[in-house]
């Protein structure tokens, strides 16, 4: 069994372009939250949001094949604001928010910068609430990039240890960041 939640969005591109269905499912929980945030968020329309959602993923698995995607992260939210601001047009809403479209994409990348800050500080301090052992692991994995070979030798423990302790640490990380956007919605 592979797992996907540990690849990296390069890695899922490259399966996708491999017509990789797992990949996509990934890519889609990875992802739909923050996007439906970002859209619901602006439209204040659950259904035109879920609608977006549904064009944004049903786009990159069409076009999976020829696309050239550098940082699916930005891609997706880049997507995600473009139809956003479709619908505004569509529905003539955009005096609503500013007379200049210039204000909107400044207004969505100050947004989106925060939530980013936000996001990172929340995982900071949940990495913080770890057991000792297992939030030095962590971080010799994340912040200074050691191989769990390399942080099994500097610890003197084995390496099946290390791997058990940094998929705890993925483990507890995924379900507060749940948890934290269960919040949200």
């Amino acid at each position: 069994m592979k797992h996907y939640q540990l690849y990296t969005d390069d890695l899922l591109l490259t399966l996708l372009k491999k017509d990789d269905e797992q990949a996509f499912n990934e890519v889609y929980n990875r992802y739909w939250k923050i996007l439906f945030s970002i859209a619901s968020s602006r439209l204040r329309n659950i259904h035109a949001a879920e609608d977006i959602i549904h064009d944004v993923f049903a786009s990159i698995w069409k076009n999976r094949k020829n696309s050239d995607i550098r940082s699916l992260q930005h891609y997706l939210a880049s997507s995600t604001r473009y139809l956003v601001f479709k619908v505004i047009r569509k529905n003539a809403y955009a005096h609503q928010y500013t007379a200049s479209g210039q204000d909107i994409i400044t207004t969505f990348e100050l947004e989106n910068s925060l939530h980013n800050k936000y996001l990172l500080e929340y995982i900071s301090r949940e990495v913080d609430t770890l057991p000792e052992k297992c939030k030095m692991i962590f971080k010799y994995s994340r912040e200074k990039g050691m191989t769990n070979k390399e942080i099994a030798l500097e610890m003197n423990i084995t390496s099946k240890t290390v791997e058990n302790q940094i998929n705890k640490a993925l483990h507890h990380l995924r379900f507060s960041i749940k948890k934290m956007l269960m919040f949200f919605f």
